[in-house]
């Protein structure tokens, strides 16, 4: 019934360990004639789909108790013109080996997000963003879509003969169709210069704005019980790679920033009273570093201890302000959160439901460690976030409605008119589709 593509049954988790799902059965489509069967015989048969990429959203978005599609067998380079650093490639490629083979054709992304291990299409699809003042999101770099709709049709999007459907489908939230390829405008590869700081978080904020818009790439962490703030700077340099040594690497990357931020964040979970301790202990472990490498390289970071995490996008202006209102509620409220408060920056652009959509914005996260108490802590920030008209992360946890997004988002009818045109039947919605974009 289900034709050649390969299925299973079974549970899914994310990779937070806090949001899953038993489908009616998993398929891993090895072609995109597989992909459009799997889905237009879920369709016949009443199914709903989503399509569960690598697990890295802290939502509902990828929970079905229908077909779940995984498109791993979807991934790799597909073409590229090394001219005009047009690149399209399988909706199912990880970051990570999108990086490699950018590398190998002498490109690169223009700008990431800190983690690579997302496929491409989870990653345009919930919004996910890196930092940098004059930089929009990765989604903002496609120029073109493929995506399997309902009736397994494939419908081909590009800017020239579609762009309302494509300014939609860039953060479609998977609620559009199933993308099997995107088309993507890479930059000649560059090296990028990192440097981590500490400095007085009020400094910090009192000078957010001249500093994101000193540097190509700038965020900050804070640890709410410390006065400091982490500051990484990275910048385009001409100057050849100096990456760290193998043995640098790994005390920076997984002693201090994995197994000693677990054994901290155990810690204050087993004696929450140590949290503040804990706090003011790792903002001094958080000491200054340099590296220089390839620009990937230096973006992306390794991610091992499990959190759960929310994060809102502001007009710029506001950030410090909401910041430090985040940082008062936890210390007057002696909240148990050791995690640090995040901080970046990005352009606007034209995607109908871009957190960043028409305005820059800072971009304010907060996490909580795996088995924690959460939803208090969430809940009041997503209150000073809403004072600003703050928009959440699509692919992080928050609260919303649809009908409390909507206000916020000045092209949310023409995202509408997209769904209804591309997915008229709601094939690709599920219980979070329908409470944050409406049946």
């Amino acid at each position: 019934m289900w034709g050649k593509a390969r299925a299973a049954t079974g549970e899914w988790v994310n990779w937070a360990g806090d949001q899953s799902c038993r489908p009616a059965r998993i398929i891993r489509p090895r072609s995109r004639e597989e992909l459009a069967e799997a889905i237009g015989t879920a369709t016949a048969a009443g199914e709903k789909v989503r399509v569960a990429a690598s697990g890295h959203s802290f939502t509902e978005a990828a929970l079905t108790s229908g077909t779940m599609l995984r498109l791993e067998a979807l991934g790799g380079v597909q073409d590229a013109d090394r001219s005009t650093g047009l690149v399209r490639v399988g909706g199912g490629t990880l970051i990570a080996d999108l990086n490699d083979a950018l590398a190998d054709l002498g490109l690169a992304m223009e700008n990431l997000g800190d983690i690579d291990r997302q496929t491409i299409a989870g990653a345009i699809s919930t919004g996910t963003h890196g930092t940098g003042a004059r930089l929009r999101n990765i989604s903002a770099q496609v120029e073109g879509m493929e995506l399997v709709l309902g009736d397994g049709s494939v419908r081909h999007l590009n800017a020239s003969t579609d762009p309302e459907l494509l300014r939609a489908a860039r953060v479609g939230v998977g609620a559009l169709g199933a993308i099997s390829a995107v088309t993507l405008r890479c930059a000649p590869a560059f090296t990028l210069l990192r440097v981590d700081a500490p400095h007085p978080r009020e400094e910090v904020l009192d000078s957010f704005s001249e500093r994101a818009e000193a540097h190509e790439h700038f965020e900050l962490f804070t640890f709410p019980y410390s006065g400091l703030a982490l500051v990484l700077e990275r910048n385009r340099s001409e100057e050849p790679p100096r990456p760290r040594g193998r043995a640098a690497a790994y005390l920076n990357d997984i002693v201090l920033e994995n197994w000693a931020l677990e054994a901290l964040a155990a810690t204050g979970k087993a004696f929450p009273r140590l949290i503040p301790a804990l706090s003011r202990l790792a903002g001094k472990l958080a000491s200054g570093s340099r590296t220089s490498d390839r620009s990937d390289r230096v973006f992306a970071n390794e991610r091992r201890v499990r959190f759960t995490e929310m994060e809102y996008a502001l007009p710029c202006e506001h950030g410090p302000e909401a910041a430090r209102r985040v940082v008062e509620w936890v210390r007057a409220n002696h909240y148990p959160v050791f995690f640090p408060i995040e901080m970046r920056v990005s352009a606007g652009d034209d995607a109908s439901l871009s957190m960043a959509h028409e305005r820059e914005s800072a971009y304010i996260a907060v996490h909580q460690y795996r088995g924690m108490e959460w939803r208090p802590y969430f809940e009041a920030v997503e209150a000073i976030m809403d004072d600003y008209g703050g928009r959440p992360h699509w692919g992080k946890r928050h609260f919303q409605t649809a009908a409390t997004l909507a206000p916020r988002y000045p092209a949310w009818e023409e995202f509408q008119r997209a769904r209804a045109h591309l997915d008229p039947g709601r094939t690709f919605a599920n219980e979070y589709t329908d409470r944050v974009l409406g049946p």
